[in-house]
Parts: C-alpha cells; structure tokens; sequence
C-alpha cells in the first residue's frame, strides 16, 4: 500500500502573527463601538458653575454634575438606545429612525461614515481638523527647509565637532524636552524638533526610536508629572475646586524621579544601539537618514556656507518664536502652524537666494507638498480616530450619549473600593479613557468632575483624583494610536506605528505599574 503524500507545512507567513496596523486597530474599535450602542443605553448630565481662583484671578467653569445623570428615554418611558446603523447616517431608537444630533441635524453618522465624519469634525483649535491641518502644515514647513539640505549639512558639520562626545546630547535633550512638557504641555511641538533630531541621531550611530524618546517621549513624561503645565493640572485643578498649582512639592519629585530614571534608560538602550545598529527594530527604516540616498550621500561632500547658517539660524529662531509665543501669550494649533508656515516660507526664499542645491522658486512648493504628503498618514489616523468618540455619541456631556453612561457607570464602580483601590482604579480610567479622548484639556472637562466626588466618597482629598487624571493621561499617550502628536512624530521619524508598539509596550507597562505605585504611595502619606 503506497504511502500518502507528505501535508504541505504551514508558510512562514501563516506561522508568523502580524501586530494589526494603526487604521485596522482603529476600524476594530470603532466597531465596537458601535455594537456598544447596541447593548448600553445613552444618557446625559446637567452642568454646574463652578469658580476656582489662578494666577490672583477668579475664573468660572462649567462642569459635569454627577448627581444629574439621566438615561434618554424612549416614548414607553424606558432608557433608550440610540443604534447606530451601517451606512444611512442616521441613528434608531427601535425602529425609529431619529437624527442623531439635535442641535446639528447635517452631523448624523453611520458606521461607515466615521472616517469622513471624524475627518470633518471639531474646529481650528482642536481635533480632528484642526490637528490634521496643523500636522499637514508642519509637514510642508519642513519639506521646504529640508529641500534647503541645511538640515543634512548642519547634522554632518554637528557630528565632526562632537566626535567622542555625542552621548552626551541624549540626556541634555532628554531634560529639555522633559521640562518643555511639564511647564508648558509640550506634544504637538516634538514633531518639528524630531525632524531635526532623528537623522542627527541615526547620523551618529543611534536609531530613529532614540530620537523618538528623547524629543516626543520625554515631553510626555514631563507633561505626566507636571506640577504646573497649564493645558493638564490648572485645569483639572480648578475643576476638582481645589487651589491651582497646590501639591508642587510632591510633583517636582515624582517628575524628577520619573524623568531620571527613563533617560537613564534612554541612554543604555542607545549605547546598546550605537556598539551594534542592526539590533535595532527599526534598523531598516533608517536607511533614509544613514545617507543611503543619493541626495544624501551627496551632502557628505556639501561644505557648510553662510546659506546654511541663516536657514538654521531662521529655524532656531522660529522655534524660540514659538516657545515664547506658547509660554507667554498661549498660542495654539493656529498660532503655532502660521508660525511654522512663515519659518517654512523663509528658509524657502533664503534656500533660493543662495541658491542652495540649485534651488529654484518652484522648489519651494514642490518642497511644501512633498513634506505635507509625508505627513498624511498620520493625519488621518487622527481625523479616523474622533470617529470614536462620534460613534459613542460626541463628547458633549448635556446631550444623549453613550459615552455619557459609560462614565457614570465606571464610577459606581470604583466609588465601593477602599481607598488604595480608588487611587488605583481612577488611574485605571484614566488610562483607558485616553484611548477615545487623548485631550488632556478635553478629558480633563469629562472626567475630572465625576472623579472628584468620588475622592470625597472614599476619604481621598481631591490631589489624589488629579493626580490619577495627569499619570493615566501622560502616560498613555506615548502608546495610543490616537494621539495627533505620537502618530505625527513617528511619521517624521520614519517610523511605523507596529514597530514602536513592539519596542514600547514593556515600558508601557513599566510605566503604568510605577505610576500605580505612586498613586499608592500618595494616599498612603495623605496627598494634599
């Protein structure tokens, strides 16, 4: 009797598990989202006016009161569900079909539609489009000033005069980064800066995840544990109603210990890197910036002139432009991306005048289009991902929504939890929340009026809710495919959202466990 053939064995590929990419992670979530509309009814709350005082002034704001919340109700007085159909743009409650945004009725949205919808959504001052035009914007500033080449030549001039010495600019720039993010809620701004720092960082020697750490990275540590950064703890703290800026001393030293310790880690895993490249897992993804190109390789043999000096000095005194624009007189996405622009069209004109790489007047938006269309990707995750919070029903706490419930649900979960466990389950929250919401300042409005009571409720002072708000809202988002900021800095970097999640999910996870630990230690010595 003959022998049957052999079964062909699994492909590599089969055998091989692919972590899903940012849109496909994206599209599960808002698939679930949408089943949720399904299964949990909608509800709403009333607001209050609360006043807290800042800076010698009284402010008012209104707020979420908790003890408001009221389920939509449908004509058998039963709470409603609003369902969210496939592709009508039109919500039902049963069989009914209803718009779903009274004050908008043009706004409906179906399961299909959150892609355009989240794309067309919010203003100029926040997402999605106002953050996908200031990330666009950005991209084409330095599209022109990298056509320039001064970039190229000033990183090659930079790295013969710090031979032997170039470790050393890791943890100086951890530390600024780290204090830019904590005094004045530096994210948005790590994009431009990580233009210049990834290829001087893969130039000599390191990776393009290093340059990622030491600009995006270290914002987001400091931005977590601020004692004074205005877009997070003013405003969580004059929502909570406690002092603004009260509890500095406890957060100088957690932001302290917090930054000490991931630049020490900062630093051996770029030893690690610079003694052997290829252990990279973006080692192929910096081709581009280790000068494999041969506009690249031709800069090599390009000596640094005076045209290279005025773009650079143009560039370095835009950005300090825009450092003091922000500290001083709160400049915002629109401010910020005009100021970009104009440093963008400058070192354009100077490139030309010098004649920089031959350039012509043309080349100034040949190079604004190509930066812009580098930067697309990214800005459409961030228009794909308010599709979320749409889904779920919008962010506005006054009207119907299942996010609403949501909220109120999971606090009358953490409210029966001795204290340690309401620490601990409000940075829970927090954290995950920051997935749909990764507004600070928008989370903050949410979050923080349903977390404060809570406090009160199992013996925590109110330091200790804010306090879960800023670690679960930092922290989180150097891993979420949803922040504007993450997803613009890698797209600078030239790295893909997969192969960052690889590299960071264990330090996430280190992150997370620290910060629980914190939240513990603050209850336990009674925070105030």
């Amino acid at each position: 009797m003959s022998s049957s053939p052999p079964l062909p064995k699994p492909s590599q590929h089969l055998q091989r598990w692919e972590m899903p990419d940012a849109y496909i992670i994206i599209f599960i979530v808002i698939a679930l989202a949408a089943l949720t509309t399904y299964l949990v009814p909608a509800g709403y709350f009333s607001l209050k006016e609360v006043t807290y005082e800042e800076n010698g002034q009284v402010h008012t704001r209104s707020v979420i009161d908790p003890a408001t919340f009221e389920y939509a109700r449908d004509a058998e007085g039963k709470p409603a569900k609003v369902n969210v159909s496939l592709f009508s743009g039109e919500a039902h409650q049963g069989s009914t079909r209803i718009h779903r945004f009274p004050s908008d009725a043009n706004s409906n949205i179906g399961f299909f539609n959150y892609a355009f919808e989240g794309i067309t959504s919010g203003s100029k001052y926040g997402a999605a489009v106002g953050v996908m035009a200031f990330i666009l914007v950005i991209g084409g500033a330095f599209g022109i000033i990298s056509r320039t080449g001064a970039i190229e030549v000033g990183i090659l001039n930079v790295i013969h005069h710090t031979q032997g010495k170039d470790l050393l600019l890791i943890p100086a720039l951890f530390l600024i980064f780290s204090l830019g993010g904590a005094i004045f809620g530096m994210g948005e701004e790590a994009i431009a800066f990580a233009v210049i720092v990834t290829p001087l960082m893969v130039r000599l020697g390191y990776d393009n995840i290093t340059a990622v750490m030491v600009t995006y990275g270290a914002t987001q540590i400091g931005f977590a544990t601020s004692w004074m950064n205005p877009f997070s703890i003013s405003v969580a703290q004059g929502l909570a109603e406690i002092p603004v800026l009260s509890g500095a001393r406890f957060r100088i030293i957690m932001w302290a210990l917090f930054t000490l310790g991931v630049m020490v880690y900062v630093i051996r895993y770029a030893r690690v890197i610079k003694r052997d490249p290829s252990r990279s897992l973006a080692y192929k993804s910096d081709d581009g910036f280790r000068g494999s190109s041969a506009e690249a390789t031709g800069s090599a043999g390009e000596a640094f002139g005076w045209g290279h000096g005025v773009v650079l000095a143009v560039v370095t005194l835009g950005l300090v432009w825009i450092i003091y624009g922000v500290t001083v007189y709160q400049y915002y996405i629109p401010e910020i991306a005009t100021q970009f622009f104009i440093i963008g069209v400058v070192a354009g004109v100077t490139g030309v005048a010098f004649k920089l790489r031959h350039m012509r007047i043309n080349d100034i938006a040949i190079g604004f289009r190509r930066g812009a269309s580098d930067l697309l990707g990214a800005a459409m995750i961030v228009g794909m991902a308010k599709g979320i919070v749409l889904i779920l029903g919008g962010d506005n706490s006054t009207e119907p929504s299942v996010l609403n419930t949501l909220l109120h649900e999971v606090s009358h979960w953490i409210e029966p939890l001795p204290a340690q466990l309401s620490a601990v389950g409000m940075l829970v929250f927090q954290s995950g929340l920051n997935f749909f919401i990764p507004s600070g300042s928008g989370q903050a409005a949410l979050t923080v009026p349903l977390m404060a009571p809570l406090a009160d409720l199992a013996g925590l002072n109110r330091q200790i809710a804010v306090l879960a708000f800023q670690l679960g809202d930092g922290f989180t988002n150097l891993i979420i495919p949803t922040s504007a900021s993450l997803m613009g800095t890698l797209a600078v970097a030239r790295l893909d959202y997969v192969t960052w999640f690889r590299f960071f999910w264990k330090i996430q996870v280190a992150l997370f466990v620290t910060a629980a630990a914190t939240m513990l230690l603050a209850v336990s010595i009674g925070y105030s």
